[in-house]
């Protein structure tokens, strides 16, 4: 199979799609290594349950996608073939939890229109506040945005993001800006808000991006979700994600990528004048080129066998998350909430907010199952209702805090000594399922099958999820932005010639932007 090609792309997630099709359509020859016999990564959608429910793998919401620069410049090739996007005008996300005093659920919406948000605060000062916070978002965009998606190691870079500040005027705010940027979300909104809606609505959505709401930087992705929401809703892919990988793939072999499914880097290849290619289990790849979508930890000690010097130590102390969980349901009819509001928003959380939301995560940062998980709520069928026969309903229940190997319960009554057993996930889902009951009873009784994913099913799925941590390693202040993976390998441009890291582990960090693809093909044409 040894062959030859400008650039060598291991791996076929976002980043490794959103690279491939831009080089190729620049007119570079690519060739794409995916060890799986189908391209995607953690993008995925099939019948899991029963024949004819649809329901996402893995991920499933595109509102970083459809804002980002990749899909900027691939949206005409990408929807000519074939994508199609779901999405909603109205309610886009809520959170609802039991009132302390009543029981009954205390329900919060957030809108596509941001008035229609901030009028139904109940607090007389919090409508107003709320429209600050993304105002003081969008005066400050091109910094932010900037941020995201320029080389922060380049001095060149952080001087362009800092002179479009200095014209833009924001130069008198800067520290009012970054002081707020690096709070912790529930640092964040306390210092905003007097109400609880705003907590409970977007605290766990802090989740998405790999934080808790008691970890640094908080303070700007939070109201960055919030204002990605509010402009862009929650799209969904019609028909399900796979459509999304084929329409990549069409774009792909239509621009004569060469795709390599089934296919294993062994070896990272070096010479002299640097990288010259990658060793797979069916030949070699010869290229002066290669991003590699790849944990640090598989870059520095599995595929370099000779490392930069101090490299593979510190991808060894390179932390993960919290591990990830997801359970999937085909419903013999669509969820009827008490609150009926709730029956046509596409993402629910069951949480209050940062405190049920920050004792789940201490929780599972020590190991332990949390008593009461927050729970991500996905009605998909809402948006596509292609997803299941008529009448049912597909249902994805996202689970962001909890252990890859749990040593207890939390609430004291599941057994973990063998680790996630079937047992185990059956077990927990039903905790799950009776955290939804109360506030959508009759739920349980309609679940005609299920399908669940355990952190350690993840980590077998995809090696770049270690320790079942999907968002490609802990995405706190100390391993992200410009110190994303760590200090010495935090540009995209490696120390070896023509040798690019890309991925949830680099810079913007996790998320279905295609930010790191996106960046480093914009660097390379």
């Amino acid at each position: 199979m040894d062959h030859s090609t400008e650039i060598a792309i291991i791996g076929s997630g976002i980043n490794s799609l959103v690279a491939a099709a831009e080089l190729a359509l620049a007119g570079k020859s690519v060739c794409l290594i995916e060890r799986k016999e189908k391209l995607g990564g953690f993008i995925d959608s099939a019948e899991r349950t029963l024949p004819g429910f649809i329901h996402d793998t893995f991920s499933s919401w595109h509102p970083l996608f459809v804002s980002g620069g990749a899909y900027e410049v691939l949206k005409g090739e990408l929807h000519d073939r074939g994508l199609e996007y779901c999405n909603t005008e109205g309610a886009v996300t809520a959170s609802v939890a039991a009132d302390p005093g009543t029981g009954a659920p205390k329900v919060v919406i957030a809108y596509r229109d941001p008035a229609s948000t901030a009028t139904a605060l109940q607090s007389p000062r919090d409508e107003a506040a709320y429209l600050a916070m993304l105002d003081d978002l969008g005066r400050n965009a091109g910094t932010i945005f900037g941020a995201f998606s320029a080389e922060l190691r380049s001095f060149r870079e952080v001087m362009k993001i800092a002179l479009g500040a200095l014209k833009r005027g924001r130069f008198r705010d800067t520290e009012d800006f970054l002081r707020d940027a690096v709070m912790s979300g529930r640092n964040y909104l306390r210092s905003r808000f007097d109400g609880w809606e705003t907590d409970q609505l977007w605290s766990p959505w802090l989740l998405h991006a790999g934080l808790g709401p008691d970890q640094s930087t908080g303070g700007v992705m939070l109201p960055v979700m919030a204002l990605s929401m509010h402009a862009h809703g929650l799209p969904v892919v019609k028909g399900g994600a796979t459509n999304f990988v084929r329409a990549f793939e069409s774009l792909l072999r239509d621009k004569g990528v060469r795709i390599l499914v089934d296919t294993e880097v062994e070896e990272i290849l070096v010479d002299a004048k640097g990288v010259s290619g990658v060793k797979t289990c069916r030949g070699v790849v010869r290229a002066r080129t290669v991003l590699a979508n790849v944990s640090p930890q598989a870059l520095y000690s599995r595929l370099l066998r000779q490392p930069p010097a101090g490299a593979a130590e510190a991808a060894a102390r390179y932390q993960n998350g919290r591990g990830a969980m997801q359970i999937h349901l085909a419903l013999d009819m669509p969820v009827k909430w008490l609150d009926s509001r709730l029956d046509t928003v596409p993402l629910v959380h069951l949480s209050n907010g940062s405190d049920s939301t920050g004792i789940a995560c201490a929780q599972a940062e020590a190991g332990l199952l949390p008593a009461e998980p927050t729970v991500v709520v996905g009605q998909q069928c809402v948006l596509d209702p292609s997803r299941a026969p008529a009448g049912k309903a597909t249902l994805w229940l996202q689970l962001q805090e909890v252990p890859f190997e749990p040593v207890g319960d939390g609430a004291g009554l599941l057994a973990v000594d063998c680790g996630w057993t079937r047992e185990l996930k059956e077990k927990y889902m039903e905790r799950v399922l009776s955290r939804l009951e109360r506030f959508a009873p009759g739920t349980r009784d309609s679940v005609l099958a299920w399908d669940i994913i355990a952190p350690t099913d993840l980590a077998a799925e995809n090696p770049n999820a270690v320790k079942g941590d999907p968002y490609g390693g802990s995405a706190e202040l100390f391993q992200n932005l410009q110190w994303r993976p760590f200090p010495s390998a935090a540009n995209h441009k490696t120390s070896i010639k023509g040798l690019w890291h890309i991925g949830a582990s680099t810079h913007p960090g996790p998320g279905l932007s295609g930010g790191s693809g996106h960046l480093v093909a914009q660097k390379l044409t």
